[in-house]
């Protein structure tokens, strides 16, 4: 699988790395519903064998538990044959599962600790800022970042979900090596001007949610979004309901169509959507079990012609 400069990190990674939000089973906020540990780490462990270079995960991710199944898929994998391992701080838990935005440097230190520990790692090769919350803390979370890398304790530093300003602000203190955005055919807020301005600056970027979580796939019907877990988070989002659910799914039928002169799925074309951007390094794809990764593994080399992204822009729903 070819590698991409991850920005002005050093890393080479590949187009697609594997994205451990969904596997840390639920119970929490954002969870995806009940999750088989071993399937998840058969998922993890496919997607290396495919090519995979890195893994993107999160603290809050089933409340720590996404990191502790990335570490038991690890365990075992050759020092030479290890991914690189992204993982994010800003959201805390307490002990009833309620979890907080909290960007105070005592906080964000503690957070990286107990990362590493659950990880079991001596260094994470990407820390992320999750969110910028609250505002007026993300400068203090930054310098918490740049001191845990003098430390050692993380080689680079990023962000996620920063808009233009959030990044110039924390960029005075120390440069932004990367951003993480939601970025797919529906969430497209990015193009305007953080794209443009990672793109101007040497920002490395990776793109969440390609697949729309799952509703670009090509798997997703009415039917299945009613039979999603209580716990699932997508059940009550507004674009897994109408009016938009169906005009959602008219846009997948158009992925089906070009995907089927290709031999590839809606969600292999609509993750190539997403790589055709030139600001864009890799996008992050998810996988609860093994078959998933093997069904969107085909993007990392696909390219879309010009006249087919044009195809599939004009029936975006408005």
């Amino acid at each position: 699988m070819e590698k991409r400069a991850f920005g002005r990190t050093g890393m080479e990674i590949t187009p697609v790395g594997f994205g451990s939000w969904a596997i840390g089973g639920g119970g929490w906020a954002a969870a995806w519903g009940p999750q088989d540990d071993e399937e998840a780490v058969g998922a993890i462990r496919r997607a290396l064998e495919l090519g995979m270079n890195w893994i993107d995960t999160a603290a809050v991710y089933g409340l720590g538990h996404s990191e502790e199944l990335v570490a038991r898929a690890l365990r075992g994998v050759p020092e030479a044959d290890r991914p690189y391992v992204f993982t994010k701080c800003s959201l805390v838990w307490d002990e009833g599962g309620r979890v907080h935005n909290v960007l105070k440097k005592d906080s964000v230190k503690r957070e990286c600790e107990a990362s590493l520990r659950r990880l079991q790692v001596d260094a994470i090769d990407l820390y992320q800022i999750h969110w910028p919350n609250p505002d007026e803390d993300i400068e203090e979370g930054w310098e918490a970042l740049v001191e845990l890398r003098d430390e050692g304790k993380v080689r680079h530093i990023g962000v996620s979900n920063f808009d233009v300003g959030q990044m110039e602000r924390v960029g005075r203190i120390a440069p932004v090596e990367t951003l993480q955005p939601p970025y797919n055919l529906i969430d497209r807020g990015v193009e305007e001007e953080v794209l443009p301005y990672c793109r101007r600056n040497g920002i490395g970027v990776i793109v969440y949610s390609p697949m729309k979580s799952g509703l670009l796939t090509g798997k997703m019907t009415p039917e299945r979004v009613r039979s999603l877990p209580d716990d699932d988070w997508r059940r009550d989002h507004p674009d897994f309901n109408e009016p938009r659910l169906s005009k959602n799914l008219r846009l997948v039928e158009k992925l089906r169509e070009v995907g089927e002169r290709h031999g590839r799925s809606p969600g292999e074309v609509a993750i190539a959507w997403t790589l055709r951007h030139p600001a864009v390094t890799a996008a992050i794809v998810g996988g609860r079990r093994p078959e998933q990764v093997d069904g969107i593994i085909g993007a990392a080399g696909f390219r879309l012609p010009e006249e087919e992204i044009r195809e599939i822009e004009a029936a975006v729903p408005a």
